[in-house]
């Protein structure tokens, strides 16, 4: 019987290229039987590396010995011509994991490992993901949302619509992940900078009520159309909010599994991930995140994230594997998901 064959598209134009690209080593590195896995790498400009240049570079190569003519647009052919058997869009943030290349894939006619369009856009999304699920009825945190325009044309009258929200507040772009753009503010002084931050990402930002004393729980979504849960795990750090460097450099934070909650809260989170889940139409895989404040016994869901960070020593992975997955074996159950008809 021959190998299934696997395209992994990683790198992309997005801000958390670095983070995609170390998440498809590591998937590389796993070394599964009976499933043959082929590197694409796009780089930050859009361009669509060779097959060659992506596998060097994935090695740790220096690119600069390469005939730079070798970088090549998407060719469809590549694509079909090579009859992979499953297309692993392994990327993080805008340009991959916002429903961009799972529309392309499903012109082409081509299965791929996590949710399709709809479920990829709205999951990115952080404005449309929190109407949806307040329209699903999903306990959440207050929040307001700013269009570039309007605070362009009148950021005086922005700031009196924020002043319902008490101090401290989240500040961050609707489109991105990893933290990324993402400010605490814990004066309305601040409030300002924290906004023309955000918006140098992008056009659309949102600005989240935040909250103190409180424990940031996730659980791992597998499956299509009737999902599992992964226990719960708590994130722990010593920064005043989960940002960029807490979450990818070592000893910054502590990964909690399973989370120290009782059995009632693990319950109630996983039950509310599977919602999420199915409420933006996700298929594959997910991490949905939650925030638990213990004096109220409150819940509120965060965010859905519908590719989340796959190391092997990133949450998603290590939830599982507390669940009873090993690493290959959860590679291997995404890729037979995506085969599944739906």
């Amino acid at each position: 019987m021959s190998a299934c064959k696997v395209l992994l598209l990683c790198g992309g134009r997005s801000e958390e290229h670095d983070v995609s690209l170390s998440s498809a080593r590591s998937v590389l590195k796993a070394g599964i039987t009976g499933i043959e896995i082929t590197p694409l790498v796009v780089d930050k400009n859009g361009t669509w590396l060779s097959l060659k240049q992506s596998i060097q570079l994935l090695d740790g190569q220096n690119l600069s010995v390469v005939d730079p003519d070798s970088k090549v647009r998407l060719d469809f052919g590549l694509l079909e011509n090579q009859q992979y058997d499953v297309i692993f869009p392994l990327f993080h943030g805008p340009y991959g994991e916002d429903g961009s290349i799972q529309g392309l894939l499903k012109l082409l006619n081509l299965p791929h490992v996590g949710s399709g369009t709809l479920g990829s856009s709205v999951g990115m999304d952080k404005i449309i993901m929190k109407q949806v699920f307040a329209s699903c009825g999903l306990p959440q945190v207050d929040f307001r949302t700013i269009l570039s325009i309007n605070w362009r044309k009148n950021p005086e009258a922005v700031l009196v619509d924020l002043e319902s929200l008490r101090m401290p507040v989240y500040v961050k772009p609707a489109n991105l992940g990893s933290s990324i753009g993402i400010s605490r503010v814990d004066t309305p002084k601040l409030l300002s900078s924290a906004i023309e931050n955000a918006l140098e990402h992008d056009r659309r930002v949102i600005v989240e009520q935040g909250l103190t004393g409180i424990q940031e729980l996730e659980v791992g979504v597998l499956g299509n159309d009737e999902p599992s849960t992964s226990v719960v795990g708590e994130v722990s750090y010593t920064s005043d909010f989960y940002n960029y460097t807490s979450k990818y450099t070592d000893g910054l934070t502590n990964l909690i599994i399973p989370a120290p909650v009782s059995q009632k809260i693990a319950t109630s989170c996983r039950q509310l991930a599977l919602q999420a889940f199915q409420a933006i139409d996700c298929a594959g895989l997910a991490r949905v995140d939650f925030f638990y404040d213990p004096t109220r016994c409150q819940i509120y869901v965060n965010e859905i994230n519908t590719m989340p960070g796959f190391t092997d020593t990133s949450m998603y992975p290590k939830l599982w594997k507390a669940s009873g997955l090993s690493y290959k074996t959860l590679v291997t159950n995404l890729i037979n998901l995506a085969m599944e008809p739906r």
